[in-house]
């Protein structure tokens, strides 16, 4: 087994494992509950703990590997790999009872976005992909979808915690609607991304965006033949996406870039 196989696998069962423990809490009640960056940026013991529990299975495994986390956790790499992870992605979703959260792993190199692992227990779905191996559902192959028509096209997105980027971007969404058949905000990125890898959305975009919430989508929308791009976000926050097949890509972010 070469290296990114191995990847790929440890990927996969450190998001199985974390959901079975997600799952196990879901519906019960939230204990822990914090505030982070905004009152409605919320954090949970069921974040940390998963967050636990993947951070000790990639130290065991692949001790000189960096990690970058949502909750906290980060440590340099030795290895040329670090890992992005985000343990519990749609806290809010999770803490009210929707089954639409997901545990999002990614591998990056100095080239970018190397394996891409988004698990969703819900559905017991998970999607997988590596640099140059294409993406898959579990173990099927997907692509995105090949829609040409903006007017026909459901599109993803996403609403940011700071509240001085969801005026903007309730803004950049009068535009897209009239435009697109519909918009879709689930409340997870990471599962919004992994829908667009399999046709279920036909574009994506949202700005800010943290690494974690992006790291392993791009992984497998690329890998599925779509087309990522960074779009830039309000008053300097991180920089989030633009996602679809190459015709949808380029009509969406003339919309949004107004």
């Amino acid at each position: 087994m070469n290296v990114i196989d191995e990847l790929v696998d440890l990927a996969v069962e450190g998001a199985h494992a974390a959901g079975a423990l997600l799952m196990d809490h879901f519906r019960q009640p939230a204990e822990g509950v914090e505030a982070k960056s905004t009152p409605t940026d919320l954090v949970s013991d069921a974040d940390k703990a998963s967050e636990a529990l993947l951070m000790d299975l990639i130290a065991s495994k692949r001790p000189s590997d960096g990690i970058l986390s949502e909750e906290g956790a980060e440590g340099a790499s030795s290895s040329g790999l670090t890992w992005v992870v985000d343990p519990l992605d749609g806290t809010v979703n999770y803490l009210f009872g929707i089954p639409v959260w997901c545990v999002s792993i990614a591998v990056e190199d100095d080239l970018g976005g190397l394996v891409g692992v988004v698990h969703h227990p819900n559905t017991n779905e998970t999607f997988t992909a590596a640099r140059g191996q294409g993406a898959r559902l579990n173990g099927k192959e997907v692509r995105v979808s090949q829609r040409a028509d903006l007017s026909s096209a459901l599109v993803g997105t996403g609403f940011a915690y700071d509240a001085r980027a969801r005026v903007v971007q309730a803004e950049i969404a009068t535009r897209v609607i009239p435009v697109a058949r519909d918009i879709r905000r689930a409340g997870s990125a990471a599962l919004d991304l992994a829908a667009l890898s399999c046709g279920r959305l036909d574009a994506f975009y949202e700005a800010p965006m943290e690494a974690w919430d992006k790291a392993a989508g791009v992984v497998l929308i690329r890998e599925a033949g779509g087309v990522v791009s960074e779009l830039p976000a309000p008053y300097d926050l991180s920089p989030g996406v633009i996602a679809g097949n190459q015709v949808l890509h380029d009509a969406l972010r003339t919309i949004v870039l107004g």
